[in-house]
């Protein structure tokens, strides 16, 4: 993967911040789109030096998506890669409680931000020479079951389902792949929650196993790692022993 070129969003913290120092130490050159200035610069301390551009970025906003892409590809030359990471969930609320201030600020980040980088990726993708890329959504767990009171992070990761597959479908013609990756309770501070007690569809408050983020890593450095010829359209990696299988 010596030489590749990768933007990954939510690149401040967390999966992240994990996925981008890994690609790094791979040999990717990095930009890392992300809000916190601050903290996409210990991202960028923590990897090779010099191979990451820090880049501050609220994706739901498409002047910010265009200027990470455009900063990237003059820094860089080029995107291999792109992992839509960016994502957030509302407050834990009953469905007719769930703010519309809420309900658009997930939809805007989590689908919309989503769409705009992918926009920018075909473009880029689409006029390179070597032709093509690779585009990896992260979807959760979420894309495939709810948690309570979930509305809003939940539609939004049910749609990036349906994204993921327009985009490998419209990405054919171009050399672009696309495929998804579902995440169950990595050990993140977002998930940290998760071993102290969260809701469960039947009422009760559970703690629940967890898994090391490397975990993770790896499944995204194996799908990055294929051929533009082959495509992970979808993986699901999880905690084995959390309530995925049978939830609810």
């Amino acid at each position: 993967m010596s030489g590749k070129v990768a933007i990954v969003t939510g690149a401040g913290s967390g999966i992240g911040r994990a996925v981008a120092v890994a690609l790094a130490q791979q040999g990717y050159q990095v930009g890392l789109g992300g809000r916190r200035a601050a903290e996409l610069d210990a991202t960028a301390a923590a990897a090779p030096p010099g191979s990451c551009l820090a880049v501050p970025t609220d994706v739901s906003d498409p002047a910010h998506v265009e200027a990470l892409f455009t900063r990237t590809r003059e820094r860089f030359g080029r995107l291999d890669l792109l992992f839509n990471n960016a994502g957030f969930g509302a407050p834990a609320v009953p469905l007719e409680e769930l703010s519309v201030e809420k309900w658009r600020s997930v939809v805007d980040v989590n689908l919309n931000g989503t769409f705009y980088c992918t926009q920018w990726a075909f473009r880029l993708m689409k006029e390179q020479s070597p032709r093509g890329g690779r585009i990896i959504n992260n979807g959760s767990i979420s894309a495939a079951v709810p948690r309570p009171f979930s509305a809003a992070y939940t539609a939004t990761k049910h749609a990036i389902t349906g994204l993921t597959k327009s985009t490998s479908l419209d990405g054919r013609a171009y050399d672009i792949a696309c495929g998804q990756i579902d995440i169950g309770n990595a050990e993140t501070d977002m998930a940290a929650r998760m071993k102290t007690g969260v809701l469960q569809a039947h009422g009760a408050v559970l703690a629940e196993p967890m898994m090391a983020v490397e975990n993770v890593v790896q499944a995204v450095l194996f799908m990055a790692s294929l051929p533009l010829e082959a495509n992970v359209q979808f993986m699901t990696v999880l905690a084995t022993k959390m309530p995925f299988i049978g939830r609810g």
